[in-house]
């Protein structure tokens, strides 16, 4: 199966501009590509993961990849998929999240001895005269053809300003500047940069008279519609400090049934054979599923060593053992008076619940347990025995959980 076929089969490919001519590319390891990251907060986050996975999967190939961070275009904001403007951020935010995108990237890509680059599209734009972009590239840009890229649509209905309106001509000037600059014949991106894309690879035959190529990726949906990589809490970020890798774990053993699948093909490294045989699965069957996603993916974003650890821990959820990676409440000894604490003070105290009513909701509709038992009665109490050793383990529905410790014990 040549890499073109294998990215088709793990359903990755979108829309293309000249397969053909994108299939000689790829497959022969003649590809200096670039995916553009736009540094809007200080890590990446589950949204870029896919895009990550596929510069390692082409580099793996022999193929070039060319990591574009967006010191410019962030000036900007791209409007893509917004339905109200991104906030402004200073120069020195976008270059501290530069640097972080930096280390984390360095974690997929390889990028010593040229085997890669990490260029700053800031190096070009920021440098950029406008009457001469004016003239020298507004002439080749349809003003109608941009009102009617999908990446704008969104924007239009609440009003669409000038400053986003730019952005295509931003991202377009990236390509046109990556392939004078670095010989870059091939962008990817998200499928709703479709738009954006083939603004540059026009901009490249206008003002070069030469052919570059685009191809998106698909979009990484739930079986909903929605774009996965967000919770209640806020965005699944791959660094550790912000999502743990516990809970980056348990982000993806919590996924629908619908969706195990798909993205253990999109997203893993696994053997196509290996994933074509789990079609069948089905029941608990599809759980030992999601226990393979999500350590692997874990694996690939943390270490071994911290999957390994994630996953133990996640075990623990159904079953007494060792939670030690489990984000953890502390109770003083002044929270239990006579040595015992009430099952709803209990939620109320671990950060579960926001109020004792909230608790007792939550009880009363079959929803917490404590090391894996259901807690059925609103008057249950809890010694100071039960927080000893690995502490006791507190659930809340489905996804909410916490090891609840005495300090000092």
């Amino acid at each position: 199966m040549t890499v073109y076929e294998e990215l088709k089969a793990r359903g990755l490919v979108a829309q293309v501009t000249d397969e053909d001519l994108i299939k000689d590319l790829i497959n022969n390891g003649k590809a200096t590509f670039y995916i553009g990251f736009d540094p809007t907060a200080d890590s990446l986050h589950v949204g870029h993961f896919m895009a990550l996975c596929l510069m390692k999967r082409l580099q793996m190939a022999g193929n070039k990849p060319i990591a574009l961070l967006g010191g410019g275009t962030g000036m900007i904001g791209d409007p893509s998929g917004r339905s109200d403007m991104r906030q402004m951020m200073t120069p020195e935010t976008i270059q501290h999240n530069c640097d972080r995108f930096k280390e984390q990237m360095s974690k997929f890509i390889d990028f010593s001895e040229g085997k890669a680059l990490m260029v700053n599209n800031a190096d070009w734009l920021m440098n950029l005269n406008y009457i001469e972009v004016l003239r020298e590239v507004g002439p080749h840009f349809s003003v109608n053809r941009m009102l009617a890229a999908e990446c704008y649509k969104q924007r239009m209905e609440k009003g669409l300003t000038f400053l986003e309106f730019n952005y295509m001509i931003m991202q377009a000037y990236d390509f046109y500047a990556l392939y004078q600059r670095y010989g870059c014949n091939l962008q990817f991106g998200g499928d709703d940069q479709w738009g954006n894309m083939l603004a540059g690879t026009e901009l490249i035959r206008r003002k070069l008279g030469e052919d570059a190529s685009a191809m998106t990726i698909t979009l990484l949906l739930n079986s909903e519609g929605k774009k996965m990589g967000k919770t209640q809490s806020g965005a699944v970020w791959l660094d550790p400090d912000k999502t743990s890798p516990f809970e980056f774990y348990q982000y993806w053993r919590n996924i629908a049934d619908a969706d195990v699948l798909k993205c253990i093909r999109m997203l893993t490294f696994l053997p196509l054979e290996e994933i074509d045989a789990m079609d069948s699965w089905e029941g608990s069957q599809l759980n030992r599923a999601k226990e393979i996603l999500a350590y692997e993916l874990t694996k690939m974003v943390h270490s071994e060593e911290e999957a390994n650890k994630a996953q133990e821990s996640s075990r623990a959820l159904f079953s007494q053992g060792n939670a030690a990676d489990m984000p953890t409440a502390e109770l003083s000894k002044e929270d239990l008076p006579d040595d015992a604490i009430d099952i709803l003070t209990l939620l109320l105290k671990s950060g579960l619940v926001s109020s004792k009513s909230e608790a007792r909701r939550a009880v009363e509709q079959g929803g917490v347990s404590a090391d894996g038992e259901k807690v059925t009665d609103i008057h249950e109490v809890f010694t100071g025995d039960a927080f000893t050793g690995n502490g006791l383990v507190v659930k809340k529905g489905k996804k909410s959980f916490r090891k609840v410790v005495l300090k000092g014990v």
